[in-house]
């Protein structure tokens, strides 16, 4: 009886285990999205991330009128967040990753980018080092 609640135990924790991960360190998408950079900051009760919105310019379904897509995004790594902190107000083209889940120390987005691909002054401005 003790072997088959150790197996039942066990498979329960596996089973807790491998939907943590999946949840939280899986990276479920990743690729670049590009626009406006709206704001960056650094902020948290505990654990100070840094979070930032894009501005994506696009058309509205069959009326043809523009609209407004934000893409709300976490930065871990300092070092891109005071690139993209030097760049606010203009266009950039960053790749991200995409998770199930947030982690407060990794962020309060699902979306985690970990580079910036360019920046310019506008979508068909010349790109800035």
């Amino acid at each position: 009886m003790r072997r088959f609640i150790f197996i039942i135990a066990a498979v329960i924790v596996l089973a807790i285990v491998s939907w943590g991960w999946f949840q939280f360190f899986f990276v479920f998408g990743e690729g670049p999205r590009a626009g406006e950079l709206n704001y960056i900051m650094k902020k948290g009760y505990v654990w100070k991330t840094y979070e930032a919105k894009i501005i994506q310019v696009g058309f509205k379904g069959g009326s043809g009128s523009f609209q407004s897509n934000e893409f709300q995004f976490s930065v871990e790594d300092e070092r891109v967040a005071r690139q993209l902190m030097a760049n606010s107000g203009k266009w950039v083209n960053v790749h991200y990753r995409e998770y199930k889940g947030a982690l407060p120390w990794r962020g309060m987005s699902r979306y985690v980018v970990d580079s910036v691909i360019s920046v310019s002054n506008s979508p068909t401005g010349t790109t800035l080092p």
